[in-house]
Formats: structure tokens, C-alpha cells, sequence
């Protein structure tokens, strides 16, 4: 059997070493950022495709002095954000190695690899296929001869929550890996509890998508999708499917 080769280490060191990761993270996303900054106008095109896909003659409202700023500010660390993905990966996998075997320390970069690829993949099914049906489907519900006025700080604001909750739901397959490597749940647990976990699921789908049935199951269907992968990837790759417990 594999042994682990760390020292014990003490609660004050963890939390030292916990804020030297958020630290490293924190400095990541704020680089990016201001990298991104340069191109905001580029971002900001970019942004309004999923708005004009919906609805092609709306157009986007301001009435606060500096909010021409912070629009530039919430894009870039968006932008930020999303580039940061494989940096905070590599922080959290740093923190939990000495839990690990050898062996597992090993798979940082496909581990990294992995939940990047991941992460961009439900950003981009988040952009290209929930985001314009949702704001087409908001922008019909109004009341008829209503003229909408929208206010651009709420439709990035919103599409920022979007995509960030869609880009953190697509890495279930990677934290279930995380769970099963430190022996914490295995597949049988995970089958056992399907009903369950898709309760869960469309739970969380209702909170963090608009009110409307669509967006909902665009959501609830992938994530439930990859629950069933992270059950493969559990039984794949587990400790108890290695025999280490």
C-alpha cells in the first residue's frame, strides 16, 4: 500500500496555508483582470451577443455617472475570472495534497487540465445555448405594449451570475473525483443516492436560473448528466476500486 509522505500539520498551519492559496488566487484573478481591462471594449462586444441573438433591436441603458467604469471593471474580472480557472484549480489541489498518495499528487495537470475544460464548457453552453433563450423568454413575458428599458448594470450583472453558476455546476465530475480520492464517498453511495442528488439538482437549477421551466431543465439535464459521469469517474478511480480501503 502507498504511504503518505507529509508531516502532520497543525490547524494554525492549515490556515496559514489556506490564506496563502485564497492570496495566490485572489492576485491571479486581479492580474487577469486588469490584463482584460485593455480589451473591455472587445469583451464588451462580445458580452452583447447573446443579447441581440434574443431580442435584435434592444438596446442597452445607463443613468449613473460612473457606471460606464463599472460595467468595464465587472466585465474584466469576469474575463479575469474565467482565465484564473486553471490557477485556482492548481491552489485547491496544492491545499488538499497532503491527503493524498504519491500517486495521486502526480495528477495535478490532468486534474487541472480536466476541471479547466470543464468550467469553460458549461461558461460556453451557458453563453451560447441558456442565455439568449432566457432573455427571450424574459423579454415576452412583459406586459403587451410595455417598451422595455434595460439597464445594462442588471444584464451584466445577471450574465455574470450565469455563467459563473453554469461554469462551477459543470465541475461536479471534479469535485466528486476530489471526494472519492480522500475516500469521503464511492459510486455505490453516489447510485444509491440519485433520487436524491436530482432533487438537488433542480433545486439548485430553480435558484440560479430565471423563473421559467426552459432554463431550468437546460441546467437541471447536463448536471444531472455528469452526476451519472462522476459515478463513473468515482468507481474508476475511487480508493475503494483500487483497494486502498
Amino acid at each position: 500500500m502507498e504511504k503518505k509522505k507529509t508531516e502532520p500539520m497543525s490547524f494554525l498551519d492549515h490556515l496559514e496555508e489556506l490564506r496563502f492559496r485564497i492570496i495566490k488566487c485572489l492576485a491571479s484573478i486581479l492580474i487577469f483582470s486588469i490584463a482584460a481591462y485593455i480589451f473591455s471594449d472587445q469583451i464588451y462586444t462580445i458580452l452583447q451577443i447573446p443579447l441581440y441573438k434574443a431580442v435584435p433591436d434592444i438596446k442597452l441603458h445607463y443613468f449613473k455617472v460612473t457606471e460606464g467604469f463599472t460595467i468595464r471593471v465587472k466585465m474584466s474580472l469576469l474575463a479575469g475570472m474565467i482565465v484564473s480557472v486553471p490557477v485556482i484549480l492548481y491552489q485547491i489541489w496544492q491545499f488538499v495534497v497532503p491527503g493524498l498518495y504519491e500517486r495521486e499528487k502526480r495528477m495535478v495537470v490532468p486534474v487541472v487540465a480536466a476541471g479547466s475544460i470543464f468550467f469553460l464548457l458549461g461558461a460556453i453552453f451557458c453563453f451560447f445555448v441558456v442565455l439568449p433563450r432566457a432573455i427571450a423568454f424574459l423579454s415576452n413575458v412583459a406586459f403587451e405594449g410595455l417598451e422595455p428599458t434595460w439597464m445594462i448594470q442588471e444584464y451584466f450583472s445577471f450574465m455574470m451570475r450565469m455563467i459563473l453558476a453554469f461554469g462551477v455546476a459543470f465541475e461536479l465530475p471534479i469535485v466528486c473525483f476530489f471526494l472519492g480520492q480522500l475516500g469521503i464517498i464511492n459510486s455505490k453511495l453516489m447510485a444509491k443516492g440519485r433520487r436524491y442528488a436530482l432533487v438537488a439538482i433542480v433545486i439548485l437549477a430553480a435558484i440560479i436560473t430565471p423563473p421559467d421551466v426552459f432554463s431550468q431543465v437546460v441546467l437541471a439535464l447536463p448536471v444531472y448528466l455528469l452526476y451519472e459521469l462522476s459515478i463513473l469517474v468515482v468507481k474508476l478511480t475511487g480508493r475503494k476500486s483500487r483497494g486502498m480501503i
